[in-house]
């Protein structure tokens, strides 16, 4: 049995001693109690709750909401949001307007409150979002008002018990190296949380209806007559889509009842990310039932979106990469922009430079993360990752979006509907001109964190010389990324290490030209073989 160490016991004493919540004291004492008196697994508990803090990273916080330095609570709050304050001081921006947005997770109330109350009290000028809001309209009014930086409390897609803390800069945009190392050496610098001053002097904004202005203006077309149906997973996202489809004038709307309203305990899914299997199961039946023409799946901080098709033989959802290629196609054929650049990640699909150099458009791939892929040049009129994040409107919202992109995914939709085509006749369409480019990721989810950069040495050290006997190149892309690239005739194979989850992971992409029914046949058959071939390089 794991013995409580006197250095273990004293560091809980004097976090218990710091923090600024009754209740986290409480339950951290209880914690303490339970490693003094033997119960069982109750040091390693505490060891674990002690073992922070949470990474400051790109990403900004995300945890299990709980007490202790490795966990959200309110004292990593106060303490987090000092070290915010003090950076932003440091580099001549004491004084300005600080943006604070919140979803409806478990603790985000309390600690909206809570970084609203540490900035005004350090002299910002504080604008609290009026109420539980997605991730895009803080992004958004960071970018309205001018601010100097936004904090919105969000976990995402993450479980249930998670809650996190993300940080945007003036632009709206994500923080990036060396940014993210700086705050964090603040917080760690920053006083005790019982220490920090906090104020009550801020204000409140209500910028919703400013914001779906502008999502409202992002449609090319002018049809209209579509059956959507959507969910909001549980999220914040229900009642901001549905507002923006209708004041767009997509007025028939199905939204999943079950999952409509804001709930942190996400009962209806396992795992609130529309990637997941099974997340979308509730949206699928609602569209089945409805015969709607398209499905829209909003993350529970509605940044992401994913969509689904019927088909033959029943709904499917899109991967982010087909998504892609259907948004870039309508975005490029529409825009107005002079010299305009599309973007997106490295492990995403190579068609969207296919797609952008029959337009005569600009094309950039950057590192994972919308941090760099706003970030990827002027004139950009359009960036995604396959992770089902898009930014279709990045005069706006310089990050992921899914409000805006579902807005844009059903003006596509309707257009083509009066066309009496499909979204599928139009990935047909970019199949025929570009080939059929498929897509799949393969992750592996380890117990032994050490197991990862072993993986990643055994395959620096002894590359594989083909995948689905073709021969490959590999590139090795450190220092700029822990990413290895293996590249042949028709295939693409990336692999590396997940940025928040202990897993790693394969970005595969396969791809063939000529008759579209062989094309496909040949691509996803590779695609299968490489699969196989990664899964076993993984030992899985």
């Amino acid at each position: 049995m794991t013995r409580l160490t006197p250095d273990l016991r004293d560091r809980a004493f004097r976090w218990i001693a710091d923090d600024v919540d009754p209740d986290s004291r409480a339950e951290l004492q209880q914690v303490v109690a339970g490693a003094m008196g033997g119960v069982p697994g109750a040091v390693d508990d505490l060891a674990d709750r002690m073992g922070g803090p949470l990474t400051f990273g790109t990403a900004g916080l995300r945890g299990p909401v709980r007490a202790g330095p490795n966990g959200m609570n309110r004292a990593v709050v106060v303490r987090t949001t000092a070290g915010v304050a003090e950076w932003l001081v440091r580099q001549g921006h004491a004084g300005g307007v600080v943006v604070v947005g919140r979803d409806a997770r478990h603790g985000s109330e309390a600690f909206s409150r809570d970084a609203a109350g540490v900035l005004a009290a350090a002299g910002f000028d504080v604008r609290v979002l009026a109420q539980p809001l997605p991730t895009p309209v803080l992004a958004f009014a960071v970018r309205s008002l001018g601010a100097v930086a936004g904090v919105q409390i969000t976990a995402s897609h993450n479980p249930p018990q998670d809650n996190g803390y993300k940080l945007y800069l003036d632009g709206g945009a994500q923080i990036v190296p060396p940014a993210d190392r700086e705050i964090e050496a603040a917080i760690a610098a920053a006083f005790p949380a019982v220490s920090v001053p906090l104020a009550s002097g801020w204000t409140t904004a209500d910028l919703l209806q400013s914001y779906l202005d502008t999502v409202v203006a992002v449609p090319r077309g002018t049809a209209r007559v579509l059956k959507v149906a959507a969910t909001a997973l549980h999220g914040v996202g229900a009642g901001p889509l549905s507002m923006a489809l209708h004041e767009a004038g997509f007025t028939d709307v199905n939204l999943v009842a079950e999952q409509s309203v804001p709930d942190p305990d996400f009962p209806t899914v396992g795992f609130p990310n529309p990637e997941e299997p099974g997340a979308t199961d509730l949206l699928l039946a609602k569209a089945s039932e409805v015969d709607a023409d398209i499905a829209v799946a909003l993350d529970p901080d509605a940044d992401r979106c994913a969509v689904g098709v019927p088909t033959p033989s029943g709904w499917r959802m899109l991967t982010g990469d087909e998504t892609g290629a259907l948004l870039a196609e309508h975005i490029l054929s529409t825009t107005t922009a002079v010299n305009p650049l599309v973007a997106n990640t490295i492990v995403s699909s190579s068609l969207l430079e296919s797609i952008a150099t029959a337009h005569g458009a600009r094309y950039a791939a950057t590192l994972t993360g919308f941090k760099w892929l706003v970030r990827a040049g002027d004139g950009l009129v359009y960036a995604y990752e396959e992770a089902l994040g898009h930014c279709v409107d990045p005069t706006h919202v310089t990050d992921k979006d899914g409000i805006s992109a579902a807005v844009l995914l059903c003006d596509l939709a309707a257009t083509l509907r009066a066309q009496d085509h499909t979204l599928l006749d139009a990935l047909d369409a970019l199949y025929t001109r570009h080939g059929v480019h498929l897509t799949r990721q393969i992750s592996l989810r380890v117990s032994d964190l050490a197991a990862i950069p072993a993986l990643m040495r055994g395959l620096r050290a002894t590359p594989p010389p083909s995948f689905a006997g073709i021969p490959v190149t590999a590139e090795d892309l450190l220092p700029a990324a822990d990413v290895l690239r293996y590249t042949g005739e028709g295939v693409r194979v990336l692999v590396r290490p997940s940025g928040t989850e202990p897993k790693i992971k394969a970005y595969l992409e396969t791809s063939a030209t000529g008759d579209l029914s062989t094309a496909r046949t040949t691509a996803s058959d590779r695609l299968d073989r490489v699969a196989e071939e990664i899964t076993a390089l993984f030992g899985a």
